[in-house]
Protein backbone atom coordinates (compact mmCIF):
# COMPACT_ATOMS: atom_id res chain seq x y z
CA UNK A 1 0.00 0.00 0.00
CA UNK A 2 1.52 3.37 -1.01
CA UNK A 3 2.12 6.06 1.60
CA UNK A 4 -0.66 8.63 1.99
CA UNK A 5 -0.49 11.77 -0.17
CA UNK A 6 -0.01 13.78 3.02
CA UNK A 7 3.56 12.46 3.20
CA UNK A 8 4.41 14.21 -0.08
CA UNK A 9 3.01 17.51 1.23
CA UNK A 10 4.92 17.10 4.52
CA UNK A 11 8.13 16.50 2.59
CA UNK A 12 7.64 19.57 0.39
CA UNK A 13 6.84 21.68 3.45
CA UNK A 14 9.96 20.42 5.22
CA UNK A 15 12.03 21.18 2.12
CA UNK A 16 10.63 24.72 2.02
CA UNK A 17 11.28 25.25 5.74
CA UNK A 18 14.89 24.11 5.46
CA UNK A 19 15.46 26.30 2.40
CA UNK A 20 14.03 29.32 4.22
CA UNK A 21 15.79 28.76 7.52
CA UNK A 22 19.11 27.22 6.52
CA UNK A 23 19.57 27.50 2.76
CA UNK A 24 19.96 25.11 -0.12
CA UNK A 25 23.11 23.35 1.13
CA UNK A 26 21.34 22.26 4.31
CA UNK A 27 18.41 20.83 2.34
CA UNK A 28 19.79 17.33 1.97
CA UNK A 29 17.53 14.34 1.48
CA UNK A 30 18.37 13.14 5.01
CA UNK A 31 17.56 16.55 6.50
CA UNK A 32 14.26 16.83 4.60
CA UNK A 33 13.19 13.33 5.66
CA UNK A 34 14.07 14.03 9.31
CA UNK A 35 12.30 17.41 9.31
CA UNK A 36 9.19 15.85 7.80
CA UNK A 37 9.22 12.95 10.24
CA UNK A 38 9.35 10.53 7.32
CA UNK A 39 11.84 7.72 6.77
CA UNK A 40 14.41 8.25 4.06
CA UNK A 41 12.76 5.38 2.19
CA UNK A 42 9.46 7.27 2.41
CA UNK A 43 11.11 10.35 0.99
CA UNK A 44 12.73 8.35 -1.81
CA UNK A 45 9.34 6.86 -2.69
CA UNK A 46 8.06 10.35 -3.51
CA UNK A 47 11.31 12.05 -4.50
CA UNK A 48 14.09 9.68 -5.61
CA UNK A 49 16.66 12.51 -5.75
CA UNK A 50 17.19 16.11 -4.76
CA UNK A 51 16.44 17.09 -8.35
CA UNK A 52 13.08 15.35 -8.01
CA UNK A 53 12.45 17.30 -4.81
CA UNK A 54 13.26 20.56 -6.63
CA UNK A 55 10.92 19.49 -9.44
CA UNK A 56 8.20 18.73 -6.91
CA UNK A 57 8.59 22.15 -5.29
CA UNK A 58 8.61 23.88 -8.68
CA UNK A 59 5.41 22.09 -9.73
CA UNK A 60 3.84 22.90 -6.37
CA UNK A 61 4.66 26.62 -6.46
CA UNK A 62 3.51 26.86 -10.08
CA UNK A 63 0.20 25.29 -9.06
CA UNK A 64 -0.23 27.73 -6.18
CA UNK A 65 0.57 30.66 -8.47
CA UNK A 66 -1.81 29.44 -11.17
CA UNK A 67 -4.60 29.32 -8.59
CA UNK A 68 -3.63 32.82 -7.47
CA UNK A 69 -3.70 34.06 -11.08
CA UNK A 70 -7.26 32.71 -11.31
CA UNK A 71 -8.24 34.64 -8.19
CA UNK A 72 -6.50 37.68 -9.64
CA UNK A 73 -8.39 37.41 -12.93
CA UNK A 74 -11.75 37.14 -11.10
CA UNK A 75 -11.06 39.72 -8.39
CA UNK A 76 -13.96 42.19 -8.04
CA UNK A 77 -11.54 45.12 -7.71
CA UNK A 78 -9.71 44.05 -10.86
CA UNK A 79 -6.46 42.19 -11.43
CA UNK A 80 -4.14 45.18 -11.00
CA UNK A 81 -5.61 46.18 -7.63
CA UNK A 82 -5.58 42.53 -6.53
CA UNK A 83 -1.92 42.19 -7.51
CA UNK A 84 -0.92 45.30 -5.57
CA UNK A 85 -3.02 44.43 -2.50
CA UNK A 86 -1.61 40.92 -2.31
CA UNK A 87 1.99 42.00 -2.82
CA UNK A 88 2.83 41.65 0.84
CA UNK A 89 4.66 38.81 2.52
CA UNK A 90 2.15 37.15 4.83
CA UNK A 91 3.94 33.85 5.40
CA UNK A 92 1.28 31.98 3.43
CA UNK A 93 2.10 28.71 1.65
CA UNK A 94 2.52 30.57 -1.66
CA UNK A 95 4.78 33.18 -0.04
CA UNK A 96 6.96 30.53 1.55
CA UNK A 97 7.13 28.47 -1.65
CA UNK A 98 8.04 31.51 -3.77
CA UNK A 99 10.84 32.59 -1.42
CA UNK A 100 12.16 29.01 -1.21
CA UNK A 101 12.09 28.72 -5.00
CA UNK A 102 13.85 32.09 -5.24
CA UNK A 103 16.61 30.77 -2.99
CA UNK A 104 17.06 27.81 -5.31
CA UNK A 105 17.07 30.12 -8.31
CA UNK A 106 19.80 32.22 -6.73
CA UNK A 107 21.89 29.06 -6.62
CA UNK A 108 21.53 28.73 -10.40
CA UNK A 109 19.07 25.84 -10.33
CA UNK A 110 17.43 25.99 -13.77
CA UNK A 111 14.09 24.39 -12.79
CA UNK A 112 13.62 26.97 -10.03
CA UNK A 113 14.34 29.80 -12.47
CA UNK A 114 11.88 28.34 -14.96
CA UNK A 115 9.17 28.10 -12.30
CA UNK A 116 9.65 31.75 -11.32
CA UNK A 117 9.58 32.82 -14.97
CA UNK A 118 6.34 30.91 -15.55
CA UNK A 119 4.74 32.40 -12.44
CA UNK A 120 5.75 35.90 -13.45
CA UNK A 121 4.47 35.36 -16.99
CA UNK A 122 1.13 34.06 -15.69
CA UNK A 123 0.55 37.14 -13.54
CA UNK A 124 1.74 39.43 -16.32
CA UNK A 125 -0.67 37.81 -18.79
CA UNK A 126 -3.58 38.53 -16.44
CA UNK A 127 -2.48 42.16 -16.07
CA UNK A 128 -2.08 42.66 -19.83
CA UNK A 129 -5.54 41.17 -20.40
CA UNK A 130 -6.97 43.84 -18.10
CA UNK A 131 -4.81 46.78 -19.11
CA UNK A 132 -3.91 46.17 -22.78
CA UNK A 133 -0.77 48.31 -22.48
CA UNK A 134 2.16 45.99 -21.70
CA UNK A 135 4.31 48.88 -20.42
CA UNK A 136 1.67 49.93 -17.90
CA UNK A 137 1.14 46.30 -16.89
CA UNK A 138 4.90 45.96 -16.38
CA UNK A 139 5.00 49.12 -14.24
CA UNK A 140 2.21 47.73 -12.06
CA UNK A 141 3.99 44.41 -11.77
CA UNK A 142 7.19 46.17 -10.71
CA UNK A 143 5.27 48.12 -8.04
CA UNK A 144 3.89 44.89 -6.64
CA UNK A 145 7.27 43.20 -6.86
CA UNK A 146 8.83 46.09 -4.94
CA UNK A 147 6.19 45.85 -2.21
CA UNK A 148 6.72 42.11 -1.98
CA UNK A 149 10.50 42.39 -1.92
CA UNK A 150 10.43 45.01 0.82
CA UNK A 151 7.98 42.98 2.89
CA UNK A 152 9.87 39.71 2.41
CA UNK A 153 13.25 41.23 3.17
CA UNK A 154 12.01 42.92 6.35
CA UNK A 155 11.25 39.49 7.80
CA UNK A 156 7.88 40.70 9.00
CA UNK A 157 4.64 39.09 7.95
CA UNK A 158 1.38 40.89 7.56
CA UNK A 159 -2.21 39.93 6.91
CA UNK A 160 -2.94 43.52 5.90
CA UNK A 161 -1.22 45.54 3.19
CA UNK A 162 1.16 48.32 4.20
CA UNK A 163 -0.31 51.81 4.54
CA UNK A 164 1.17 53.00 1.26
CA UNK A 165 -0.78 50.40 -0.77
CA UNK A 166 -3.77 52.72 -1.02
CA UNK A 167 -1.52 55.46 -2.40
CA UNK A 168 -0.08 53.03 -4.94
CA UNK A 169 -3.57 51.89 -5.91
CA UNK A 170 -4.38 55.51 -6.72
CA UNK A 171 -1.29 55.61 -8.95
CA UNK A 172 -2.36 52.33 -10.56
CA UNK A 173 -5.76 53.83 -11.31
CA UNK A 174 -4.14 56.84 -12.96
CA UNK A 175 -1.82 54.61 -15.01
CA UNK A 176 -4.67 52.44 -16.22
CA UNK A 177 -6.85 55.42 -17.07
CA UNK A 178 -3.93 57.16 -18.77
CA UNK A 179 -4.19 60.28 -16.65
Amino acid sequence: MPPPPAARAKLLDAFVTILLEHGERAATLDAVAAAAGVSKGGLLYHFPSKDALVEGLADHVEGLAAADAGLMRDAPEGPAAYYIRTSVYAGTPIDRAIIATTRLSQNAIPRARLALQRIHRGWMDVLVDEISDPAVARAIMLMGDGLYYNAAMSGETSDTPPEDVDELLDVVGRLIEGR
